[in-house]
């Protein structure tokens, strides 16, 4: 794809920011983990050999024991060591009783001098789920050691994966509800500040009126008429967010009306709406891109708020104002403190200095060196 002037001078103007680079690139390393948080952190095997077979449990969360040589209608658990044998063995019966014993001969493919299909599995780097509970460890909260990185919760939950899982549903929350609140908050503001007169003013005083609402209020009333989710707590808070760009995006508009070039489109017939999106909302981009990191830091913190209050989302998604509570009633915890900070710190880091960076693309009055 060819870029005009104006794109490669906005480019240009974000890679002399090295700071907005490397966090950008650090942001996307940890976007896209997070993405595949499945195949990182997973209380099922990536790959299962059953007889020369290959499954893929990471993609079908299902499996009986029967399908492995076991009884039938009860749910197949990779981590029971029964159920490894029962695969690595290809379904010798005798795994319900001695699993390690066998476990152990199979590594020679010869059990009772008979051979055996011998089978394996592939196991994800963190053998544990965000709601993987893990029954073997001796206290909850657990310290960090080698089985977890980062210790476990106050219900024997592995903290990097519910970290992982977290960052992953903190970022598309905020990516989803930004989204949705710049595309109405920019056209609100455009109309206004391009219309001016009786439209604007009745914008103003609806905003007025939509701004003095208790947003917090209507959070709390809808989570006890319904049950809370993910695009249902987007819609609400994308609801009573859009009204931050506006007043930005109106003052440009309405500085901008009245420029030389905005007249001689009018008086070339240019349509109204080319105009506002084509001429004039390029240059009202900085001042809407200055305030980009606040709403999205804003979302993420707004959506942990909320995890913490206990009026977010359910408590079958993983979630970091969750691990921030459970760090605030486990003081004796650190691990908890530490870990619920610095990613925090981090991911907000980050989205900050990235969006400096679009700004300085977007400014005009940018000067490269």
């Amino acid at each position: 794809m060819t870029l005009n002037p104006i794109q490669k001078r906005r480019l240009a103007a974000f890679r002399a920011n090295r700071r907005a680079v490397w966090s950008l690139w650090i942001f996307l390393v940890i976007f896209v983990l997070s993405l595949f948080a499945e195949f990182i952190a997973n209380d099922k095997p990536l790959v299962v050999s059953y007889r020369g077979d290959l499954t893929f449990p990471v993609f079908n969360g299902f499996y009986e024991e029967s399908d492995f040589g076991g009884d039938p209608g009860l749910n197949a658990n990779f981590k029971d060591e029964a159920i490894q044998c029962l695969i690595i063995t290809g379904g010798l019966e005798d795994c319900y009783y001695e699993p390690e014993e066998f476990i152990a001969d199979a590594e020679d493919g010869v059990i009772a001098g008979e051979e055996i299909a011998q089978g394996w599995m592939i196991w994800p780097p963190i053998p544990y789920s965000f709601d993987t509970v893990n029954d073997d460890v001796d206290r909850a909260p657990g310290p960090p050691d080698a089985n977890h990185w980062l210790g476990t919760d106050d219900t024997t939950r592995d903290v990097l994966a519910r970290v992982i899982y977290g960052v992953r549903t903190s970022l598309l929350f905020a990516i989803a509800m930004v989204g949705i609140s710049s595309v109405v908050g920019v056209a609100a503001g455009a109309i206004q500040g391009y219309f001016g007169g009786w439209t604007d003013l009745l914008f103003q005083r609806f905003i007025e009126i939509w701004g003095s609402t208790p947003f917090l209020y209507i959070i709390i009333i809808t989570a006890a008429i319904f049950t809370m989710n993910f695009w249902l707590l987007v819609g609400l808070m994308a609801l009573f967010s859009w009204t931050s760009l506006v007043g930005v995006v109106r003052a440009e508009f309405l500085r901008a009306r009245n420029f030389e070039y905005v007249r001689a489109a009018r008086a070339l017939g240019v349509p109204d709406r080319t105009i506002m999106f084509r001429h004039i909302l390029p240059n009202a981009m900085v001042a809407t891109v200055t305030l980009m990191p606040f709403l999205v830091t804003g979302a993420i913190s707004g959506l942990a708020v909320l995890d913490y209050l206990g009026f977010g989302l359910p408590s079958s998604y993983p979630s970091l104002g969750e691990l921030t509570l459970q760090a605030k009633e486990n003081l004796h915890a650190s691990w908890l403190g530490f870990t619920a900070f610095f990613t925090f710190a981090i991911l907000l880091s980050l989205l900050v200095f990235i969006f400096e960076g679009i700004r300085d693309a977007f400014d005009p009055r940018k000067v490269l060196a």
